[in-house]
């Protein structure tokens, strides 16, 4: 089961960034002007009207000068006039390189990086952050890529940098992450992979046989004794405030940990954990961090905990920036405690941390005891009350199996419980941990039962471990008859909201330390003689096991959906809802025995309201075809820079060469900014649309005929938005004028809504919408529903899960928690849903069929 497609059929990752387009300077026609040579589309007419651009567009080739500058290649300069040998490894001297470079040479930094400009008298210097293993291309070259980090820029900081050849070799034997790195000779080539890991446009070329030449100062050998380089040559990494993060980068940070999700099984044997930062800047940022190693993930223990977290990738969604984990993801924790040692919890064994540094987990120390209140619910059993949820340190002395969905924790924490405790009852063989010991502690130990996906964390934990167990629910059980008093039960529920789970204490933790003093001091011989009046002996500890309650009355079998409506409704069973008639509407609580697609991105289809259809979403291929049909037709020049729009055309350098004309749409005779105009391309293909959707707020791809501009075939997507295609019903719709997209240009504001530009174009609007098919059971029945569902079942547009690879993981989190491949159907989690019953009639044959509403997956599910 996954969301990645088959390569033909369907591209689910968003679409490299193109290269810069070839230009050549096209001839005048009668209401055309002419876009200066090698300029990029996306600054074409601004660069007309001011006759000089200053973007930083790489391939752009103005650069600030005027219409008459022109690219030119600049041949590599001679090995012996870089350096004398291609590869060197040099020290610093008091901050200094110990040998000199060329005197022509000069440096440069990230902002000055372009295509098409003359870097052969300047050098490149940056700090080692990650490097790729050692491979060879298909020709057998020897291939070496690393990531350089440079202090001088703030946003994007970071450039590939790909070494050929015995460069190559070399490089690899010798380079460590934290080198810093000097590079001359370079050529500058715009990187194709900049979309996805937020680093610089452009990438460095490096060889032996394009005159280059590489310096390399190498950090000493740690200390067996201590992970933290040394700090003469530790690199100085950048860290970027939470309240100027930006979507698409990939970023450096400090922050409070104002809430956090202890690890837990997400997919397969993959780990997650969920934490949400703030800093002096008052902004959150919500970090969702994945790794199928759970040493590799931050070791945060508490709220107010400091971390520093290394290569955090930066997305927007709602609105809101989120972090994710990303290639070479590293973090350092620390206690966030006024004046408590500074030192790092790690989640690799190598990194850096400097005095600098300290000082900055000091500052968050201080800031936070002032303007935050992020005290842990935290509470010693002798503080317990009925209904309360809190977090425990404690020591587990005993486990065992209860059933398939729930396990018994045995701890202690020294105090006593001042109310009667319920001794959950199983059999003497699932218990583990030392009976003496046990009996012993009888009195002082209470039992935790932890559900759902916290059982197989339960199962690996080892007796005698300190724990703090996350979000501990107390509950007041009644009496069962007249001879036993009221009890406190301890439930640890599924799921993960409000940070629940189970967190494992190191031995060294100052927690755990204090735990054990207190351990030791404690006088067992008060808590045995008052056994009768503190503690509840449901039949004896080791009776034979009995059925707890039944599923459907289990206060922890929280549901993994939530209800959205009609909560006064009253469950009802499967086997009532399968002998009823259609149509009624029903609350059931089942679980998710299957589902239909398994393959999910095939879940995804175009539906149209107006005569109920759905089609499958068309695939890249389909749509690059339909316009490489549409560029064999030359734009009509006659149909340029008309009263509402303004126009650019040139043609490209290529074997056959292909006309291109942009039609920006204008407000009040006035181009808007990039990022609010809508703008129409006739010749383009389907990568240089897509780059123009990353500039501008909306793109429509068009044609032209005799006496106007037209749409394309609908077979096409009319209409595209950020990553998101839009399409029309070919049945339904009119097009009309694409004149019509004037009255919209003449609003105060356009905002160029989708609905608004299909609804004056004459185009029934198709949406995207997942259509499933979820195999429900109970116990008393077995029934398929169906899942019809444009964003709020898995709070997932549909429209964006095939373009981006984030909520792809979501969804498929959210499958693999509502349905986990291989577990035992007493282990699936249950749904709370809201089903409707209809009659469908084909001819003569009758069907009931099923369908979900007023549903959604509960919050913490992911």
């Amino acid at each position: 089961m996954g969301l990645q497609a088959r390569s033909k059929q369907r591209k689910l990752q968003p679409c490299p960034v193109p290269s810069a387009f070839p230009h050549s300077p096209p001839p005048l026609g009668p209401r055309l002007r002419a876009a200066p040579s090698g300029l990029c589309p996306a600054h074409a007419l601004t660069a007309y009207r001011h006759r000089q651009c200053a973007c930083a567009v790489p391939g752009c080739g103005l650069g600030g000068s005027g219409l008459a500058v022109q690219r030119r290649a600049v041949p590599c300069r001679p090995l012996e006039q870089v350096a004398t040998m291609p590869v060197q490894l040099l020290k610093f001297i008091k901050g200094k390189l110990e040998t000199q470079l060329p005197s022509h040479l000069q440096r440069e930094d990230l902002k000055q990086l372009q295509t098409g400009l003359d870097h052969s008298n300047k050098y490149f210097q940056g700090i080692v952050i990650l490097s790729y293993p050692l491979t060879k291309l298909g020709d057998g070259t020897d291939f070496f890529k690393i990531v350089l980090q440079d202090d001088a820029c703030s946003r994007i900081n970071s450039i590939n940098v790909l070494i050929y050849g015995k460069m190559a070799e070399d490089c690899a034997k010798l380079i460590r992450n934290g080198d810093t790195f000097v590079v001359a000779g370079f050529k500058v080539a715009e990187s194709p992979t900049a979309r996805e890991d937020g680093r610089h446009a452009c990438h460095l070329q490096v060889s032996e046989e394009a005159g280059s030449a590489i310096y390399i100062c190498t950090q000493p050998s740690t200390s067996p004794f201590s992970e933290t380089t040394s700090a003469s040559v530790a690199p100085k990494y950048v860290y970027t405030p939470l309240n100027c993060l930006k979507d698409g980068t990939v970023v450096n940070l400090y922050g409070i940990v104002k809430f956090f999700k202890p690890p837990y099984i997400s997919k397969g044997t993959d780990y997650c954990s969920v934490v949400t930062l703030v800093d002096q800047s008052n902004e959150k940022l919500t970090c969702t961090l994945f790794n199928g190693n759970l040493e590799s993930l931050p070791k945060i223990y508490k709220n107010g905990d400091i971390v520093r977290f290394h290569r955090v990738k930066i997305r927007e969604y709602n609105g809101q920036m989120q972090g994710i984990t990303s290639a070479g993801f590293a973090s350092l924790t620390f206690d966030g405690t006024v004046g408590a040692p500074v030192v790092p919890r790690a989640s690799s064994k190598v990194y850096t941390f400097i005095d600098e540094e300290q000082k900055t987990v000091e500052e968050l120390r201080i800031w936070a005891a002032s303007n935050l209140s992020v005290p842990g619910p935290e509470a010693k059993l002798s503080d317990v009350k009925p209904m309360m949820f809190f977090d425990l340190t404690c020591q587990l002395v005993g486990k065992a199996k209860v059933d398939g969905s729930s396990f018994l924790l045995k701890v202690w924490d020294g105090t006593k419980c001042p109310y009667p405790t319920w001794k959950v009852p199983v059999e003497e063989k699932e218990l583990e941990g030392d009976k003496a010991l046990l009996h012993r502690l009888r009195n002082v130990t209470v039992d935790v039962l932890a559900y759902d996906n916290h059982v197989q964390l339960a199962k690996s934990l080892k007796i005698g471990s300190f724990l703090r167990i996350y979000s501990i629910h107390t509950k007041q059980a009644s009496a069962t008859n007249e001879d036993i008093s009221s009890h406190i039960e301890f439930h640890l529920h599924g799921g993960t909201c409000y940070g629940r789970g189970i967190g494992i204490l190191p031995e060294n933790n100052a927690d755990v330390e204090e735990l054990k003093t207190f351990l030791e001091c404690v006088d067992l011989t008060d808590s045995q003689n008052m056994e009768n009046m503190s503690s509840l002996e449901l039949g004896d500890t080791f009776d034979n096991y009995t059925d707890l309650e039944s599923p459907l009355q289990r206060c922890q079998q929280l549901s993994a959906t939530v209800l959205t409506d009609h909560q006064d409704m009253s469950n009802t069973m499967l086997k009532t809802v399968l002998n009823s008639r259609a149509p009624q509407q029903y609350r059931i609580r089942a679980k998710l025995r299957s589902f239909k697609p398994q393959k999910l991105y095939q879940s995804v289809k175009l539906h149209c309201s107006k005569c109920n259809t759905l089609q499958e979403v068309p695939d890249g291929d389909a749509f690059d075809l339909i316009l490489q049909g549409c560029a064999a037709t030359a734009p009509n020049p006659e149909l340029q820079s008309m009263s509402w729009y303004e126009s650019v055309m040139w043609t490209t350098q290529e074997e056959k060469e292909r006309k291109i004309t942009i039609h920006f749409v204008k407000h009040y005779e006035m181009l808007q900014r990039p990022e609010n105009t809508l703008l129409m391309i006739e010749g383009g293909t389907l990568k240089e649309i897509w780059k123009l959707t990353r500039r501008f707020k909306c793109v429509i791809p068009v044609k032209s005929k005799e006496d106007d501009l037209e749409l394309l075939d609908l077979s096409a997507p009319f209409l595209l938005q950020g990553n998101i295609k839009y399409y029309g019903c070919k049945k339904c719709s009119n097009p009309k004028s694409i004149e019509n997209l004037s009255s919209l240009a003449e609003k105060r504001e356009p905002s160029w809504e989708p609905t608004e530009i299909a609804q004056v174009l004459g185009i029934e609007l198709l949406q995207y919408v997942f259509v499933m098919k979820f195999t429900l059971v109970d116990g008393t029945g077995a029934l398929n529903a169906y899942l019809f569902d444009y964003e709020k079942f898995f709070q997932i547009p549909a429209s964006e899960i095939l373009t981006n690879s984030f909520l792809q993981q979501k969804m498929e989190m959210t499958m693999n928690t509502l349905s986990p491949p291989g577990r035992k159907l007493d282990d699936l989690p249950w749904l709370e849903c809201f089903i409707k019953s209809y009659n469908v009639t084909d001819g003569k044959e009758h069907q009931v069929y099923y369908q979900i509403f007023d549903t959604t997956v509960a919050e913490d599910v992911v």
